[in-house]
């Protein structure tokens, strides 16, 4: 037979778990307050004033402009809104009461880290560099993919390559072609009427040398 002794205390022990319940045990649409009760939420938009109690409701009060709450809850107070003050970023989305900020990034900007509110880092797109070519321009989620340009061609701003000029037949190389600079090529009639001149002042020069030696005796 049980005593009444040990009656009693399973009784408290019964009584003092389920005091101590943890707040899980309030529903999906309840917070627990301070004194432990299971209080009704307030609607995303607002802010819990006032806990409930035996007689009375949740107190909840409109969030203040600039701040928001986009789920039903338990807070005390609601959030800040988001500021789009970063590099690059710029606002897409108002903040109301019951939504955060959005923010986008301009033209010529990614999104390095995304989050609920939008972008909340953005860096600049790549420029690619001489010798290069754009393979895939930047986006607002990605940043430009650059490639090198293949053999025989160039490129001097890094948007596209190009291919080296072939000289003609009547046409001689000057420079070869790198892959920021195309081959240089010039006429073969003007490096032959160029040659002829250099030999032509030559011979000038040299018939005046000779004159001078000749004639400063008889000076």
């Amino acid at each position: 037979m049980v005593s009444p002794l040990l009656l009693l205390l399973l009784l408290l022990v019964c009584l003092a778990s389920v005091l101590s319940e943890p707040a899980s045990s309030c529903g999906a649409k309840e917070f627990p307050s301070r004194d432990g009760q299971c209080c009704p939420m307030c609607n995303k938009g607002s802010f819990v004033s006032r806990d409930c109690s035996d007689v009375l409701g949740t107190k909840c009060l409109p969030c203040e402009e600039g701040t928001f709450t986009d789920q039903p809850n338990g807070l005390k107070s609601c959030s800040s809104c988001s500021l789009c003050t970063g590099h690059g970023l710029v606002t897409r989305q108002k903040c109301t009461r019951t939504s955060d900020t959005v923010c986008g990034v301009v033209d010529g900007y990614f999104c390095l880290v995304s989050e609920n509110s939008g972008c909340s880092l953005a860096e600049k797109h790549s420029q690619c560099k001489r010798g290069q070519q754009t393979k895939e321009p930047g986006s607002s989620t990605a940043n430009t993919v650059c490639e090198d340009c293949p053999h025989g061609s160039f490129s001097e701003d890094g948007l596209n390559c190009t291919q080296w000029t072939e000289c003609s037949e009547n046409e001689r190389q000057e420079t070869d072609g790198s892959s920021v600079s195309d081959v240089v090529c010039s006429s073969a009639s003007r490096t032959h009427i160029a040659a002829y001149f250099s030999l032509g002042l030559f011979v000038v020069l040299l018939i005046a040398i000779s004159l001078k030696a000749y004639v400063v005796p008889f000076c």
